[in-house]
């Protein structure tokens, strides 16, 4: 068994990306596709706002080569996170790299003014809603009308440059699954193999790697793990995650205490107007009795019936029987 950083933090995640060899191996094995050349953006898109701290963010420009040997220059955005976040933000991230001047290669090579072709690469670790699969490709397709797919004059630059592909990495659902390459190197981001009380380790199985190139990523991670700097700065991420998590533990209880409130209120404003409905009975019942009784006073005195008689037969003053006989 080998120990190695855990490349959820952002420390890790950097120091392992900054690995030319590791870099194309892993992003490779994402993208289907041989990366040949890649390099780091000068902008590295990293938050030190402790209310923003669980997205980290970074960018590559890489030539990367088809299985039907086509070579092409794409921009590749990739996202990690720890906790669950709104998508706003990551729509946010990716609206900056469309608006990007320098995402569009010189006119020489460019006489269009065509943008680089972007793939979005989001390693989330939560779960999505009812997907389920540890990795998820969202592909473009050119349609016809009929919805077939269109063959001739694909890809289209103009195209390319206005939509993007997406790979979604779903951490919780790798669940120790080596059904293929991508799935073995994304092993290392494997929460179940974190040490027990100690979140910043894994202990990995290094035999699950069967070539030497593979073990690059293994040893980039266990040296990461050994050094002062590195494991400084995941302390530094706890806490900054503890802070977080405290924050919106406190949210929470006050939403709770809200809510009791808010259905106290209701319940209030329901037993009021249940109130209100009920005096709203009786006097419609009360109103009704009046009516009945002042239709009967003018047959009684047609009877006979002197207004004493009447007002103590229906429980009534003899000023309300006058009252109701006169003309």
């Amino acid at each position: 068994m080998t120990i190695i950083a855990n490349p959820l933090y952002d420390s890790v995640f950097k120091y392992l990306m900054e690995d030319e060899k590791v870099a194309r191996m892993l992003l490779s094995a994402l993208l289907q596709k041989d990366v040949l050349e890649l390099q780091m953006r000068r902008h590295e898109y990293t938050s030190e706002e402790k209310a923003a701290i669980t997205i980290y963010r970074v960018d590559f420009s890489a030539n990367v080569r088809d299985k039907d040997g086509k070579e092409q220059l794409i921009l590749i955005e990739l996202q990690k996170t720890w906790l669950a976040t709104e998508t706003a933000r990551f729509r946010e991230y990716l609206g900056a790299q469309y608006q990007n001047k320098e995402n569009i290669p010189p006119k020489e090579k460019n006489p269009k003014g065509y943008a680089l072709p972007i793939v979005s690469i989001y390693i989330l670790g939560h779960k999505l809603g009812d997907l389920k699969e540890p990795v998820i490709y969202i592909r473009r397709s050119y349609l016809d009308y009929d919805s077939k797919p269109i063959g001739e004059g694909v890809p289209d630059p103009f195209v390319e440059s206005l939509t993007h592909d997406s790979i979604i990495v779903q951490i919780p659902y790798l669940q120790q699954k080596t059904r293929n390459r991508l799935e073995r190197l994304l092993c290392v981001f494997d929460q179940k193999y974190a040490m027990k009380g100690n979140t910043q380790l894994l202990e990995i199985d290094e035999q699950l790697w069967k070539n030497q190139d593979e073990q690059l990523l293994i040893n980039r991670l266990a040296k990461a793990a050994s050094a002062p700097n590195i494991r400084k700065a995941m302390s530094v991420e706890d806490e900054f995650l503890s802070e977080i998590d405290a924050r919106d533990s406190e949210i929470m209880q006050q939403n709770k205490v809200i809510e009791r409130q808010e259905k106290a209120l209701q319940q209030k404003d329901e037993a009021l107007q249940q109130k209100d409905e009920a005096l709203q009975q009786k006097e419609a019942t009360i109103l009704q009795q009046q009516q009945v009784i002042r239709s009967l006073i003018p047959l009684l005195a047609a009877s006979g019936k002197s207004a004493a008689e009447i007002a103590a037969q229906l429980s009534i003053t003899e000023e309300e029987v006058l009252k109701a006989m006169k003309p």
